[in-house]
């Protein structure tokens, strides 16, 4: 189709997953929601160019241009910029000024540019400088930790920290393991009960909103390209 996109984990706290992108010709590609920041860097006929993305709450559409070669950060809910409060990137995301093939500004101090092997030695910097911070609350709800507070502040934290509620963080996440199961081949109804759907409608409409894609067109490849790794492993 004209793209390869792959995904990594990371073993870094800070980090989600560390992704790349090349296009062989222009491609329109199906974005999906997803519950992280990031930080993106790409190059295309010598111009190279960084950039902010925010989380996302729905699917869309985006062209990436022939000859194109991306390398993406996605960064751990509940972490977030100093100097860019994650809640003002929600579906949207900001250019960084003065890139270049090697150099990147970022919270006034210039960067290395990092390849896709350097993304922990560069969150690393990023971190012991004070440029990315975290909610170690919310951290800790993502470990599966119970705060001593109240329901109604640890909402207000969460939403502070990613903005985004809890439910909708859990119904993107469902939305994309959902995907990854059906490419693998996974029956629908097995993906239904598995994930806690209602039925095979909410999924349908879960798939819309999130993904893109119908049940069909991922347990068949179709669609055409997707910001999705579904080559990914489908344990949990």
């Amino acid at each position: 189709m004209g793209l390869r996109f792959e995904t990594r984990a990371s073993d870094s706290p800070w980090i989600d997953t560390v992704w790349t992108c090349t296009s062989e010709q222009v491609v329109e590609m199906t974005s999906v929601a997803t519950v992280c920041w990031g930080l993106v860097f790409w190059e295309r006929e010598g111009r190279a160019c960084a950039s902010i993305s925010g989380p996302e709450t729905r699917t869309g559409t985006a062209p990436v241009p022939e000859g194109a070669a991306f390398v993406g950060i996605e960064f751990a809910v509940g972490t977030s910029l100093r100097a860019v409060p994650t809640p003002v990137l929600v579906d949207g995301g900001t250019e960084l000024p003065d890139a270049t093939r090697r150099t990147f500004r970022l919270d006034g101090v210039r960067w290395e540019t990092p390849g896709p092997d350097d993304a922990e030695a560069l969150v690393d910097r990023l971190v012991r400088s004070g440029a990315v911070i975290r909610d170690p609350l919310v951290t800790g709800i993502r470990r599966g930790h119970r705060p001593a507070v109240s329901a109604r502040t640890v909402e207000r934290r969460f939403r502070a920290a990613t903005g985004l509620t809890q439910g909708v963080v859990r119904q993107i996440e469902r939305a994309r393991k959902a995907s990854t199961l059906l490419a693998a081949g996974g029956p629908v109804a097995d993906v239904v009960s598995g994930l806690d759907y209602f039925d095979e409608p909410h999924l349908a409409r879960a798939l819309r909103r999130y993904v893109g894609r119908t049940a069909r067109q991922l347990r068949e490849g179709t669609g055409g390209a997707i910001a999705l790794n579904l080559d990914q492993p489908t344990t949990s």
